[in-house]
């Protein structure tokens, strides 16, 4: 699954929602160790975690968990009970409030060693980061090139919004604080957070809705981001799925403006031309990159 576009979220001390997720049409699930667990369930949950991930079936989702924060009594045992019984079935860990590069590196170590230690693969399981807090997002350009495990950075909004002290009414909303301000509140922080994924080759995701039922807000949520440049969507729950898959789908007409213009390019080349026409409109050089990479996301 190179180009998910829906993260399912459910947490890691619900076995019953973990199971109901994987049925789920989403591209990716995550189960979540940290926000979604209350502190006094966190430890046990860990074998709710590896019980899944070595006995349910994902099919062609990607498998990924949620570790707790770096700066928690947790999130090292959170790594090495997992991973070591049930690393050879996973795909991704996700780091949440990453701060620095070095928080990266330190999740790249410790993966290292125990898979060297159990024998896993060297290097298999990825890393995507959580940018959510103001110094993540001052370190975000260094966060993107700390790892070759790293595939992707999500944006996490309500910690961000607390870190900076931006009122809040509800997380991934537009809410009163929004139509107060003459703009997108989010857009220097997504368009920071997509511009460092995109120059290492990382995935970009953006972060949850929490009003599940609000159809309509989070259509335009995941408008915001599509357009943005983002490649998927947390979902928290699934019936937020399949319009997260139709959001972050490259829409059919554009495909096929993209095979046209690949078709003609081609042509062109064949025949020696150094200039192409589509629909009356002159294709440079940019335009068949951007034509390039609509092929290859509609590809899979």
């Amino acid at each position: 699954m190179p180009h998910p576009r829906s993260y399912l979220i459910t947490p890691a001390s619900n076995p019953a929602m973990i199971a109901k997720a994987t049925r789920s049409e989403a591209d990716a699930i995550c189960i979540d160790l940290e926000d979604a667990v209350a502190p006094n369930e966190k430890e046990a949950s860990r074998a709710h975690v590896v019980q899944a991930l070595r006995e349910l079936d994902f099919g062609e989702r990607l498998r990924l968990y949620r570790i707790n924060a770096l700066d928690t009594p947790f999130a090292y045992r959170d790594l090495i009970e997992v991973v070591e019984a049930a690393g050879d079935q996973l795909d991704l860990v996700i780091v949440p409030k990453v701060n620095r590069a070095e928080d990266v590196y330190f999740v790249d170590l410790l993966l290292t060693q125990i898979e060297a230690r159990q024998g896993f693969a060297p290097g298999r399981i990825g890393i995507e980061a959580q940018i959510e807090t103001a110094l993540g997002g001052v370190n975000v350009d260094s966060i993107a090139a700390a790892s070759p495990r790293l595939a992707g950075l999500i944006f996490g909004m309500g910690d961000y919004a607390a870190s900076l002290r931006m009122p809040l009414d509800a997380i991934g909303e537009f809410d009163e604080n929004d139509r107060r301000y003459p703009g997108h509140r989010w857009h220097y922080a997504m368009s920071r957070i997509i511009t460092a994924a995109r120059a290492f080759d990382l995935r970009a995701i953006d972060g949850p809705y929490a009003s599940f039922r609000d159809a309509e807000g989070f259509g335009r949520a995941c408008d915001v981001a599509r357009v943005l440049g983002f490649d998927a969507k947390w979902c928290i729950h699934p019936g937020q799925v399949a319009s997260t898959n139709a959001a972050f789908a490259p829409p059919p007409e554009q495909v096929a403006w993209a095979k046209t213009v690949l078709d003609e390019y081609d042509r062109a080349t064949r025949e020696g031309r150094g200039a192409i026409t589509v629909n009356g409109r002159m294709i440079d050089a940019a335009s068949l990159r951007m034509a390039q990479a609509l092929v290859a996301r509609e590809r899979g």
